[in-house]
């Protein structure tokens, strides 16, 4: 482990840049003029480095922390998500919180013990003798379950004979006079059935006894994997828990907690692999422990864009939810959950990434009728009461007409065109039709920049103008950063958006989007993904950028009366 000094770590900024009044919400920020300029000297000195240059060109995290020491010098610590080419400890950078890779060390000991084991499964795994006679047992039960079926089909050929038989024995005029005959005949077949079902039984029995006497030629190396199994979990869990009750963090009032202290009270209870190695609980715990006042901090992804993540390079993100959330409430005495910070609770609806209060907002009705509403909703308000008691699209409009139903909602930050059914039999007859895809919508978005066909380190995409097509990527929410999405092959949800550029305006891109179906944060996601536009949404502080509103908005929207039965069809400008 290098012994790395404070002088290194604290790089000093020459500038006359105000710092902010206080540390920013780092769950919602937009990067002060600071942190630009610490990222700036970041991403220089990173352009020098060629040892984990290809590291890096993969993807990773790296976060700044503008601090004051205590002569009143300002500058910067730089950080890096987990590891770099497997360490923890390059110089430049702050150290991770635990130094749990030493060589001699009990999880480095305890890691090879692990991957001993490990290669012992393979090895009993790939031996000729588990392969081979594995083999066997597979060929006897093929060879056994041949035999069966066609015994099986031989009985079934000698029931339909005996079956024509006993019809022929009772067609016969002559069976009452031979009665002791046809007796004699019927004994006869019933012998025959019941000798059959029981060789089907003996067979049956064989075929298993050769089976069995496999597996016991195999049962002592199939124990002997299912003991190193056994002690690979057992290490595995003490390792993860020896590593949670050892990696400690300091808060702002000089506490000291584990991990495992930590989130204990949250509902998972456990920490998740990687906690406590992310930029943002490394920087304020290296501040905390070598006494500098923290003055605002940012994290940046640099490198190629995952496959499943929204992640763009040079662009800032908001830390982590699941990993961080709980550790940095403590190490701040914050609220990550306050109505300003992002992921603040909707209801029902998806989470709001609004970062600033916001005046009343009311919902513009367009049309109403003993049955249905339809309303504007402004970009800020929600669509159903959350648990922060705000004001919604569904509060408002029951003071005015009583009890009102919700057949579909919008983002707390989209705005655009509502239908809001006033009986409970319109609201089932819509919600049919938005279940059934029979609804359309279309939607306008601004998107942060203009879409070409080669953007460096990001996928391939559309050439501008008068580009379009169509999105596929499936999606599922991030478990572990929610409300953030993630794009999933294997086990997300199918997501289509078919797009069309309407036009590129002072360096952003006007695009229409058509949703054929309805997944949170579908086409915000969509126009963010490397692998979708690759450009977020204006002013989508979750998945692009914070500005004073997520430029998207729902233009049209069109439904069947539900007792009219005809289709009417809302148009509204597009605010932005």
């Amino acid at each position: 482990m290098h012994v790395i000094t404070l002088h290194i770590m604290f790089h000093p900024l020459s500038t006359s840049i105000e710092p902010p009044p206080s540390l920013n919400n780092p769950f919602c920020y937009e990067p002060h003029a600071l942190t630009l300029l610490a990222a700036r000297q970041l991403c220089d000195y990173l352009s020098t480095q060629t040892a984990f240059a290809d590291d890096i060109a993969l993807g990773k995290m790296f976060g700044v922390l503008v601090c004051r020491d205590n002569s009143g010098q300002t500058g910067f610590l730089a950080a890096y998500s987990g590891q770099l080419l497997g360490r923890a400890d390059w110089p430049w950078f702050v150290p991770g919180v635990f130094d749990y890779l030493q060589p001699d060390g009990h999880f480095k000991r305890e890691e090879a013990c692990i991957s001993s084991i490990n290669r012992q499964v393979e090895e009993l795994l790939s031996s000729d003798e588990y392969l081979s006679l594995s083999e066997r047992l597979n060929t006897v039960r093929e060879e056994g379950d041949t035999a069966i079926a066609a015994y099986r089909q031989y009985m079934q050929e000698c029931k339909a004979r005996r079956d024509a038989e006993r019809a022929a024995l009772g067609a016969s005029p002559s069976v009452g006079q031979q009665g002791t005959v046809g007796h004699a005949d019927e004994a006869r077949l019933t012998a025959e059935s019941q000798y059959q079902k029981a060789e089907l039984r003996r067979r049956k029995r064989l075929w298993q006894s050769k089976a069995s006497e496999v597996e016991q030629l195999l049962m002592p190396i199939r124990q002997r994997i299912e003991s190193l199994k056994e002690e690979r979990r057992r290490r595995s869990d003490a390792l993860q828990q020896w590593l949670f009750d050892n990696f400690t963090l300091l808060n702002v009032h000089g506490e000291r907690r584990s991990l495992a202290s930590i989130f204990a009270d949250t509902p998972q209870h456990t920490p998740p692999s990687g906690a406590g190695e992310c930029c943002a609980p490394k920087l304020l715990h290296y501040a905390f422990v070598h006494h500098l006042q923290p003055l605002c901090i940012g994290e940046l992804w640099q490198g190629r864009s995952p496959q499943m993540e929204v992640r763009h390079h040079g662009q800032f993100y908001p830390a982590c939810r699941g990993k961080c959330k709980p550790i940095l409430e403590w190490m701040l005495d914050i609220d990550s959950d306050a109505p300003s910070a992002v992921g603040a609770d909707d209801g029902k609806d998806s989470p709001s990434t609004v970062c600033t209060q916001r005046a009343p907002l009311t919902p513009q009705i367009v049309y109403e009728d003993a049955d249905v509403i339809v309303v504007v909703k402004p970009s800020g308000l929600l669509s159903v009461p959350g648990k922060q008691g705000l004001p919604s699209v569904e509060s408002i409009l029951a003071e005015r007409y009583g009890q009102v139903f919700m057949p579909h909602r919008l983002d707390m930050d989209t705005s655009g065109l509502m239908v809001i059914a006033r009986t409970t039999e319109a609201y089932h007859h819509l919600q049919r039709q938005f279940l059934q895809h029979t609804v359309k919508k279309e939607y306008e978005a601004l998107l942060d920049g203009v879409l070409l066909a080669d953007r460096g380190l990001q996928m391939p995409s559309i050439v501008c103008p008068n580009g379009e097509g169509s999105i596929s990527l499936p999606l599922r929410p991030d478990l572990t950063d929610r409300p953030r999405q993630l794009v999933d092959r294997m086990h997300g949800r199918k997501a289509v958006t078919t797009y069309k550029v309407l036009g590129v305006e002072n360096g952003r891109t006007r695009v229409l989007l058509i949703p054929h179906t309805g997944r949170t944060h579908q086409l915000r996601v969509h126009c963010a993904h490397s692998e979708g536009l690759g450009t977020p949404i204006v002013g989508d502080c979750l998945y692009g950028k914070t500005e004073k509103r997520l430029c998207l908005h729902a233009r049209m929207l069109s439904f069947v009366h539900p007792t009219l039965n005809k289709p009417l069809t809302f148009h509204s400008n597009t605010p932005f």
